[in-house]
């Protein structure tokens, strides 16, 4: 990215570049980083469109659904007219439309212990955005492993929580939930529902996180779980144990070296 701003980005980003914890500086940060979005959907939505506004430089998009009806109450990313499209297409569409400025690189494919390093190896930070637990650990443990920090999130019902992980700086999602639960002892939001705008703040302040990392400012969630209920706008924000030495992948002699895929496991919450 040229170190000079178009009149065009001056003033896209003026709003960014007055507040003296970005200025010029920090959104030349943003412009040159590269975020990776797993999951295009409830989470995924609002994360993906607040980073493209903000001008993050490229924003990946790893998917491998297509847009279904029942998407469209939390899923903003997508429209009635993109029924049946890929997620990774009608997410590029949006992005593309609010911010010419991004790249976005779709990523169509199962996310798997075969692929997931070499998909995570290029981006700066890594955002969960899914919808299971299997998926959530096999995030977790390659970030573990590649030292890449990321956002976990997860929601239901009225509910959401979300913890940052940046190696050497906390405990990592393991070590806070040590295995996946097994399956049909979690209800999933197919099941029991998830209100549209939880994802919506949920996933924007996954945006912020990624955002504060960039930039290098502020306090980021590493070492806290923020939890959130709508029902009674309240947020919570709990200290997450400091000793992670036991830990089975980021602990002093951990025993998983490699990330794994787990069998079919029912979700936290739902995309």
């Amino acid at each position: 990215m040229s170190v000079l701003f178009t009149n065009e980005q001056i003033e896209r980003y003026s709003r960014h570049i007055t507040l003296k914890e970005v200025g010029t500086k920090g959104q030349k940060k943003l412009l040159n980083a590269k975020v990776l979005i797993i999951g295009a959907g409830g989470l995924g939505s609002p994360c993906s469109m607040y980073l493209a506004a903000a001008g993050v430089g490229t924003i990946g998009i790893a998917d491998s659904d297509v847009v279904d009806l029942s998407n469209l109450q939390r899923q903003l990313l997508h429209h009635t007219n993109d029924l049946g499209k890929p997620k990774v297409e009608s997410a590029k569409e949006t992005i593309e439309a609010m911010n010419p400025d991004v790249k976005v690189v779709t990523i169509q494919k199962h996310i798997s212990s075969k692929n997931i390093l070499d998909i995570i190896k290029d981006y700066d930070f890594i955002i969960d955005a899914t919808d299971n637990f299997a998926a959530k650990f096999l995030i977790n443990d390659a970030c573990v492993i590649a030292k890449k920090p990321f956002s976990h999130a997860g929601i239901l019902r009225f509910q959401g929580q979300l913890m940052t992980y940046v190696p050497g700086k906390g405990p990592c999602y393991r070590c806070i939930f040590k295995e996946p639960p097994l399956k049909n002892t979690v209800p999933t939001c197919k099941q029991v529902g998830i209100i549209g705008a939880v994802p919506g703040i949920i996933g924007s302040l996954q945006a912020m996180e990624a955002i504060k990392y960039i930039l290098g400012v502020g306090e980021l969630l590493t070492g806290w779980l923020l939890t959130y209920d709508a029902l009674k706008m309240q947020f919570r924000k709990v200290k997450l144990p400091s000793d992670t030495h036991d830990c089975s992948v980021c602990g002093n002699s951990p025993t998983i070296t490699q990330p794994i895929d787990y069998d079919s496991r029912e979700c936290d919450g739902s995309i």
